[in-house]
């Protein structure tokens, strides 16, 4: 069985045992794909002939040609380990050479949030009186107000909402499924936007997909990525912004109005609380910033 063949099998075998999303299997098909390419310049041979030594030359490889960062370096151990940990199960290779390879500790980054001020001039950059424009207010409404992923946002379809009750029903990662409330804010501009803009926008064409283009075609990520960046600088906000942004916002600002981690982790969709509570860290330093700001000994 060659490379290709191999990684294959293996992606396939993911998908089906974790359900996992076409970009994280692109992600590791990607890292193995360099590495196996790498392999065969070295010493011509397959990813079955791999040895302790050769991973220990790809991570060489990747510090010093290719400069890598530690995070990087880190998920490329993370997709080898998997990798030849499958193979070791389906009997094609007697030792896993990644047994000894350590995964380097790395940092961890608080990620960046948006003040309660800045999530007020994003939502109020479109022009609502156009379809498009109402649009993207509803896409950030409801992106603020629930904390989806960006790949949930865009792949939601009306029948995943209910308006009667308030709520979405997401499937996230791994396909599990949780019910987020929506908020009175967030329904009514979605009401406005079913009602008023999304019929126009579509023009009499048919469509599942809650958010759609004039063309009549559901959101992609890459143009949610490109409109929210757009509305953002329009918004006169100085700081970089992506659709994740908003979603680390929403945990952020539930904190600091005194959530209980354990919602925020069961809105979030987290499987583990220890994910979820770098976002206490952003809490905290806050916190520290306004004791600072107005505190007489600060």
């Amino acid at each position: 069985m060659n490379n290709t063949d191999l990684l294959d099998e293996f992606c396939d075998a993911l998908w089906l045992e974790d359900g996992l999303s076409r970009n994280t299997l692109e992600s590791y098909r990607r890292d193995l794909s360099k590495f196996a390419e790498w392999l065969q310049a070295q010493r011509g041979a397959s990813i079955l002939e791999t040895t302790h030594a050769d991973i220990q030359g790809f991570l060489a490889h990747l510090y010093t040609q290719q400069k890598a960062k530690a995070t990087s370096t880190s998920r490329a151990i993370s997709s080898l380990k998997r990798l030849f940990r499958y193979q070791l199960r389906q009997n094609k290779i007697v030792t896993d050479p990644t047994l000894q390879i350590a995964t380097p500790k790395l940092p961890r980054s608080l990620p960046k949030s948006l003040t309660e001020e800045d999530v007020e001039l994003l939502l109020n950059a479109p022009d609502v009186n156009t379809p498009l424009g109402m649009r993207d207010r509803t896409m950030f409404e409801v992106l603020y107000a629930t904390g989806l992923r960006v790949s949930e946002l865009v792949g939601l379809s009306v029948a995943q909402v209910s308006l009667d009750m308030g709520v979405v029903r997401v499937i996230g990662k791994g396909s599990k499924e949780r019910l987020v409330p929506l908020g009175e804010e967030a329904l009514d501009w979605l009401l406005r936007y079913l009602q008023e803009m999304r019929p126009a926008l579509l023009s009499g064409r048919l469509s599942d997909a809650m958010f759609v283009t004039q063309r009549g075609e559901a959101m992609t990520r890459q143009m949610f990525w490109y409109l929210i960046k757009k509305h953002a600088k329009h918004g006169g906000i100085p700081k970089p912004i992506s659709p994740h942004t908003l979603r680390h916002a929403f945990a952020t600002h539930l904190l600091n109005h005194g959530a209980d981690l354990r919602v925020v982790q069961m809105l979030l969709g987290h499987s583990d609380i220890s994910t979820t509570q770098i976002y206490t860290h952003v809490a905290r330093e806050r916190l520290k910033a306004l004791h600072s700001k107005h505190h007489p000994r600060g």
